[in-house]
This record gives C-alpha cells, structure tokens and sequence, in this order.
C-alpha cells in the first residue's frame, strides 16, 4: 500500500480512510461509487451517483427525479443536466457529502486519478483550434552548458530534437536556426 492506494491486478481502491466520511461509498472491482449532487439556485439539489473508475474516468448516474432516465454522463454533462447557472466549473459544483458537509470534488480524493488532459483528443495533442501542436522543449549544450529551446513544429523540426537528445556532444551551434 503505497500513498493510501491499493492497486490490485491494475486496479486502484482507495483506502478505507480517504473514503470513510464520505456518504453513499459502494466498492466494486472496477470502481468506487459515491453520493454526489450540484446545486441550483432555481431547481434545488440534483442527486446522482458519481463512479470513479480504476483509469480515471468520472461517470454519474442521476437521480434527480424518479422518472430520470440519465445515465453515464460526465460531471460537466450533470452539472449543466442539474440546471446550474454558472456551468463549466463541475470541480467546484459538483459535490459529495464529506461529515454531513457538502465538498466539491475538487477538494476531495476522489479526482486523485482524473486526468483531463489524457481525455482530449484520445492522448494526441492538439490545441485549441483543432490544430496538432507540440510544447517546446529544452535541449542542454555541452560546451557552454545552458539550455536551449527546440522547436518541435514540423516533423524535421522533431527530428532535430530527437538527433540532439541523442548526441552526447551536442552544441548550440548544431541548431540550424540559431546559427
């Protein structure tokens, strides 16, 4: 048990500590399940059922009314479901009840695994447009040993970067646009 977390054949559990106050915990083998709810000003309280699962994902049943037929949306589909006013903040909207208190989920353990980035795009990365980008990033020169940026905006560009990972002797003077 490392950090409080299991991980038994690839599948994480909280420990029974992080979850003990929480209210409605159900274990099952591919997820925890929990009480959770958004409030709005106009409608009251939604309720659901918010699943965490072993890879990350967040899924919330809902139970607002009885005859309420959704089911697996994600935090940001419930919050705007629940009526909420100011949608687009389900980390701070979205709750569970933590000792009788309602917690955002931002504030608990329950989003230790959740990983945005990793659901955009399915792992590429792509910017804001739509447009397959890369982050730049640092390449150490061994003759005045300071960091220099790379480009990594085209594929040669890429290749480069990867060519002066790969020297041991690399220099600034090896970069074709700083010349």
């Amino acid at each position: 048990m490392a950090n409080g977390v299991e991980r038994e054949s690839g599948l994480m559990v909280f420990s029974d500590e992080e979850l003990r106050e929480m209210s409605g915990v159900k274990k099952d083998g591919e997820y925890i399940e929990v009480t959770c709810g958004c409030t709005s000003h106009r409608y009251g309280d939604a309720v659901g059922r918010l699943r965490v699962f072993s890879n990350g994902d967040l899924e919330i049943t809902c139970e607002c009314t009885p005859g309420c037929n959704e089911d697996k949306l994600t935090p940001a589909a419930f919050e705007k479901h629940s009526g909420r006013e100011t949608a687009r903040k389900w980390k701070n909207n979205v709750w569970v009840i933590v000792n009788g208190e309602k917690v955002p989920l931002s504030k608990t353990v329950l989003l230790k695994y959740y990983n945005q980035a990793l659901k955009n795009g399915n792992g590429s990365h792509r910017s804001h447009n739509g447009q397959v980008c890369h982050c730049d990033e640092f390449v150490l020169c061994t003759s005045c040993n300071e960091e220099r940026r790379s480009r990594l905006r085209t594929k040669e560009e890429c290749l480069i970067r990867h060519n002066a990972l790969a020297d041991k002797n690399w220099k600034c003077s090896d970069l074709p646009y700083d010349k």
